[in-house]
């Protein structure tokens, strides 16, 4: 038996609950994990409210967790039981087991911790399909909306990878997390799009909106003279009205699923090998799922939300 949680109905975290069920024998091309950790991400919340449309219920969320492969489904290569692994895209990864294809699996570098590994893959995969679709490059100077969540501390490092200058924005509190990533911290808020020319006077070239408000959007606008490199990780319709690349779910989105797959093992090696940090910033156990959708709501989680089953 399993345990695992399943959203009763479409609402807030009280719909939550935590049961116990039968885990199937993987089939071929399945690994059954033991799961050690399971990421826990806003698009879990939005699935939760029914933002995502209404799948039948009782629905199980969370796309991505670590743990140990515990049986191996035939016609399954490169992995065996025993194996310390992460996992996304998943479904169902509320739980303490669940059976997963083998492709979305892969060999958690031992240097990362399961916590670590399992708030990895979403974030980065989103990061560089942003990157990828603003077409950034050496040379560019780049505006981050939200530069200290989840997405935008991947996005920061991936980008300096790349030889980007990055300024990204964020509150008094996240400077020094900001500058840490390799970024430049402005404050959001009234006179930003002055705040940014002061720090960059020649300009910017790009901009990538994880925030999804007005403000991002405007002072994105306003500042990028290309509107096919203003990327925005929460498309809405003024987003679409204005021409900017969407991407992820949503009105003219592009879901990117090449990109975000494509990016999966090499996120796990340059984290492994230190080239990426993940923080996480709380774990919750599995019995407190409702408390650790709460927590993600406030929004100053500053780093990644584990479920520890």
């Amino acid at each position: 038996m399993a345990t695992i949680v399943v959203a009763t109905d479409f609402g807030g975290p009280e719909v939550l609950d935590v049961i116990e069920t039968e885990v199937p024998q993987p089939g071929p091309g399945e690994v059954r994990i033991t799961v050690r950790a399971a990421g826990v991400n806003p698009a879990d919340l939005k699935l939760r409210e029914g933002l995502f449309g209404h799948p039948p219920l009782p629905l199980r969320l969370g796309s991505e967790v670590a743990g140990v492969v515990a049986e191996v489904g035939s016609d399954v290569e490169g992995l065996a039981v025993g194996d310390e692994v992460a996992a996304y895209r998943v479904s169902g990864g509320y739980a303490s087991e669940l059976v997963a294809k083998a492709t979305n699996v892969f060999r958690k570098p031992a240097s990362l911790s399961f916590e670590e590994a399992s708030g990895l893959m979403l974030v980065g995969a989103t990061a560089v399909h942003a990157l990828e679709a603003a077409r950034v490059g050496e040379g560019d100077t780049l505006l981050v909306h939200a530069a200290s969540g989840g997405v935008g501390q991947q996005l920061l490092q991936l980008a300096r990878r790349r030889g980007v200058r990055v300024i990204g924005t964020g509150s008094a509190r996240s400077f020094d997390l900001i500058r840490e990533l390799g970024a430049e911290p402005v404050a959001y808020g009234d006179g930003l799009a002055d705040r940014v020319r002061a720090v960059a006077p020649d300009g910017v070239t790009a901009a990538v909106d994880l925030a999804g408000t007005d403000e991002a959007l405007a002072v994105s606008l306003e500042l990028v003279p290309d509107r096919e490199r203003i990327v925005t990780a929460s498309p809405r319709q003024a987003a679409v009205d204005a021409g900017i690349t969407g991407i992820g779910g949503g009105p003219g989105a592009d879901p990117g699923t090449e990109i975000r797959n494509a990016a999966r093992s090499e996120l796990l090696r340059l984290a492994g090998e230190g080239e990426l940090t993940v923080r996480v910033s709380r774990t919750f156990p599995l019995a407190e799922v409702a408390d650790a959708h709460r927590f993600v709501a406030e929004g100053h989680a500053a780093g990644k939300v584990v479920l520890i089953p």
